[in-house]
Parts: structure tokens; C-alpha cells; sequence
């Protein structure tokens, strides 16, 4: 299996080839050459299986160049109820991703069962273990360099910390994740963890990753891998779970399922996209955004406008603080039938700040037979949600999910169940809920009195060639 550049000027290159790097030479994201297609007797096949075994039959397809008993390996160290043990009262840890089913054809997946709390885990434990296999077989080192709103910084710090050739170097959006996110992150004191506030908003870090991914001489020099989700491996992780999702809520595979994802970079719900365009049978992608609403605005009238950092709102869900979804290029990439020329001059576009509208060649008009739809909700929608959801169902959600859930009920059919995708657990967004409920959620043992710990990080303007010092200067 090879992997080629959005952008198509970008050689193809296997699995352990694009692993480290993130963004393409060209400046695009990495997607397999063709999607490997699970036909009808191989979904019958997986059905039963474990998540280990369902993410290794997934898996392979997708990584050829790592023997297939290393990869097994991998796998089983990664997906493990000791790994994945935050479960709700009452589920099995050793699903791994249990659902939870609140009435007849609708249901919560559960994601967030890892160390952090957060989906964001499902795939960062794997590509810590992926990175540390793949540096020891090379002998080399790597700097990872990332963004977060919120969840991806604190997963991919507790899958990389004390792992050896690894140094982790996050930017985060300063005085705007919440209380849990914040110490979460700048409570490790591990010495490979370079914790680094930025003043302004998740898309002036993002644009800060990019930049520096771009130079590709410094990239080159201080070897500089990337995490986040323009990371293939974590989009080829997620994909696992929308499998195991469709068969925990299906007996045949004559149904289809529909998933309602939280969004915000886009690559939750794109790994989505790849498990339908691979053969599971999917009715909607149902994309749910909170008040930063440009994937709602495009998938609702064919126009990608992003906006600047002052139009790009601090909400009560902030991991999906995001105006500028970078995996957003994968899926129309497909859209274009893999131009990448037209994907180029679209991009050129929005790079230099503008928008792009798809109605004009006839493009938006397929995207329903991709089976996108979207909506968004806002403050006072997803605190209502909650409330309800509470009442309803006794079951807490985090504003993220709430999210979800108010948009997932807008697309409801008869007879298709509905799946929503749990982003976090509620203890991450204690100050919501209380103002939801009026009490606080309940949060695990290991991680009462977080907020309390010593917090250690450093705070910086949004300039490339201060974040380029900050990492020549500690590694």
C-alpha cells in the first residue's frame, strides 16, 4: 500500500515512509492510493471479533510494511481494558468501546475510556507505539511538534511521555482550553514534554505546526514528526471504531447506520468517511459543529469560508474552537476525484485567506451520495441537551457529545439507528456541567485533585520563528 499527497506533487510512499512526518512535501495530507474494500463475507467475519482483532483486520490492509506479527503485537499492547479502563458503571472494559444504548435506535459509543478521558486516545495510544517501533528499528529520534484545543495535546503527551527517542512539543490556545484540559497537560513533569501556551486561538497554533512543517530544511535538521490528525495513522486508527460501532448495533449487514460526530478538525468524522468508502454499510455522516460553524456552513451550501482568529469563538465545547479543519482537504480531495491540481488552486485560496465555493462546477452536488449532512448547536442548545439527556437517560455527557446529540436528532430515521460519537468524558468540562445541572460530574480516582498539581509550561506569541528557537533550544 502506498500513500499519495492531496496536493499531487508529493511522491507515493509506504506506511512507515510518511509515520513521522505529517504533512506531505507538498504541503497536503497523506491517503492510502486506493481504499482497501471489505466486502459483505468479510464484514460477516468480523463481526465477532475482539477490538484488537477487528483493529488488526483493519489494520493490515492499511500498513504493509511492518510484519504482520510485529503489527499484531502492536495492536495487542495498545487495545487492552488496562489501557481502556475509565468505563461507565455497569459497561465492560474489555469492549474497549462500549455502547450505550439510550432508546430504541440511538446510542452513544463510548470513546473516552483511556488515560486522558478523551477519544483523541483511541488513536494516540496506537501512534505512540507505532512511533517507538518505528524509531528503534531505525535508530533515529524524532521531535513531534502539534496543536491542540484541547484533547489531542493531553493524549498524545500521555501516549508519548517516557517513551525513548521521542521529545513532544504542544501548542495550545493560552487561557482558553478548560480548567481539566489545562492540567491534564501542564501537570507532567516528564522531561520530554515541552508544554507551550500560545496568545491567541487553536487556528494561530495550527497555522504555526504548518508553517514550520513547511520549512523543510529545519524540519529535515531537527527532525520534526507531527500528531496530529493530518497524522494518517491516527485517521486509519479511528477507523476501527466505526466498525465496531455498526456491528455492536446491528445483527446483519443488510442495515445501515448512521454516526453523528462532533467536529472540529475534521478528522474524526473523515475517518468516517474512509470506513464508508472502505464498505461499511453508512446511511449519514452526520458532522455537528458548535458556534464556529464553517463545516456547517459548507456542507449546507458548498461554500469553505474560514475564518481569522477574531471571528473564531471561545465556546463551552473549545475542542471544537476551530475554524480552519485541516482534514477537512482529505475529504475533497475525494470530492474532486483526487485532482490534485483543483485541490491545489482551492487551497491557494484559502491559504492566502479567502474561501472557495463548489456550487460553481457542479462538485457540492455529490455530496450527498457521500452521505454528509451537518448542524450546529450553541450555548444554550448544548446546556439544554445535557439537561436532557441527564433526565431522559441518567446518563452525563460533556458538552462536546451535547453537540452531537442535539444534531443526531435532527437526521433520526425510522428503523436506522443513530450512533452518536462520545468526544470526552464530562469530568473534562467540570464549570459546564455544573452550570448545566448544578452539580459536578463525577470524575476517576486517579485523577481527583488534578487542577491542584504543579503545572509547568511556557506561555509565547503566535510567531514561527520564536516556537523554531524555543524547540533548536531544547532538544
Amino acid at each position: 500500500m502506498k500513500y499519495i499527497s492531496t496536493r499531487g506533487n508529493s511522491p507515493a510512499l509506504s506506511f512507515t515512509e510518511i509515520l513521522l512526518g505529517g504533512l506531505a512535501p507538498d504541503g497536503g495530507l497523506y491517503l492510502p492510493e486506493h481504499y482497501p474494500q471489505f466486502s459483505d463475507a468479510d464484514l460477516n467475519a468480523m463481526r465477532a471479533m475482539s477490538y484488537a482483532d477487528l483493529a488488526y483486520t483493519i489494520l493490515s490492509r492499511l500498513i504493509d510494511d511492518i510484519p504482520a506479527g510485529d503489527l499484531r503485537a502492536i495492536v495487542d499492547k495498545t487495545y487492552t481494558a488496562e489501557v481502556y479502563r475509565h468505563v461507565r458503571a455497569g459497561q465492560n472494559a474489555d469492549d474497549i468501546t462500549p455502547v450505550l444504548k439510550l432508546e430504541e435506535d440511538f446510542y452513544l459509543l463510548s470513546l473516552s475510556n483511556g488515560p486522558t478521558l478523551a477519544f483523541k486516545d483511541m488513536a494516540m495510544q496506537l501512534l505512540g507505539n507505532l512511533f517507538e517501533y518505528v524509531l528503534a528499528k531505525k535508530g533515529q529520534t524524532t521531535n513531534i511538534l502539534g496543536a491542540t484545543s484541547g484533547d489531542t495535546g493531553s493524549a498524545a503527551e500521555y501516549a508519548m511521555r517516557g517513551k525513548q527517542g521521542i521529545r513532544v512539543f504542544m501548542l495550545s490556545p493560552h487561557q482558553k482550553m478548560s480548567r481539566f484540559q489545562t492540567a491534564q497537560m501542564f501537570s507532567l513533569q516528564d522531561a520530554n514534554i515541552h508544554n507551550i501556551a500560545v496568545k491567541g486561538v487553536f487556528d494561530d497554533a495550527q497555522d504555526m505546526v504548518k508553517a514550520v512543517s513547511n520549512d523543510h530544511h529545519f524540519k529535515a535538521r531537527h527532525k520534526i514528526g507531527a500528531v496530529n490528525s493530518i497524522n494518517w495513522a491516527r485517521v486509519a486508527a479511528q477507523i476501527v471504531y466505526y466498525f465496531k460501532g455498526y456491528f455492536a448495533v446491528t445483527h446483519d449487514n443488510r442495515q445501515q447506520v448512521s454516526f453523528a460526530v462532533p467536529s472540529g478538525n475534521f478528522g474524526n468524522v473523515c475517518a468516517g468517511h474512509v470506513a464508508r468508502m472502505m464498505g461499511l454499510p453508512v446511511a449519514k455522516l452526520v458532522v455537528a459543529t458548535n458556534e464556529n460553524d464553517v463545516l456547517d456552513e459548507f456542507f449546507r451550501t458548498g461554500v469553505y469560508r474560514p475564518r481569522g482568529s477574531a471571528n473564531t469563538y471561545h465556546t463551552s465545547s473549545p475542542s471544537m474552537d476551530i475554524s480552519k479543519a485541516s482534514n477537512f482537504e482529505r475529504f475533497v480531495f475525494d470530492l474532486l476525484d483526487r485532482d490534485g491540481a483543483k485541490l491545489r488552486s482551492l487551497w491557494a485560496s484559502v491559504d492566502a485567506g479567502g474561501a472557495f465555493d463548489l456550487n460553481q462546477d457542479g462538485h457540492f452536488a455529490k455530496v450527498p451520495a457521500f452521505g454528509f449532512v451537518s448542524g450546529s448547536s450553541n450555548h444554550a442548545q448544548r446546556m439544554t441537551t445535557i439537561r436532557q439527556v441527564h433526565a431522559d437517560y441518567g446518563v452525563t455527557i460533556d458538552t462536546h457529545t451535547a453537540d452531537g446529540v442535539k444534531v443526531a436528532q435532527q437526521y433520526r430515521e425510522p428503523g436506522v439507528p443513530m450512533v452518536v460519537l462520545e468526544t470526552a468524558l464530562a469530568a473534562k468540562f467540570e464549570d459546564a456541567i455544573v452550570e448545566a445541572l448544578g452539580s459536578a460530574p463525577e470524575r476517576p480516582a486517579d485523577l481527583v485533585g488534578l487542577e491542584s498539581l504543579p503545572q509547568r509550561f511556557v506561555v509565547m506569541e503566535p510567531d514561527v520563528d520564536g516556537i523554531k528557537q524555543f524547540i533548536s533550544e531544547h532538544i
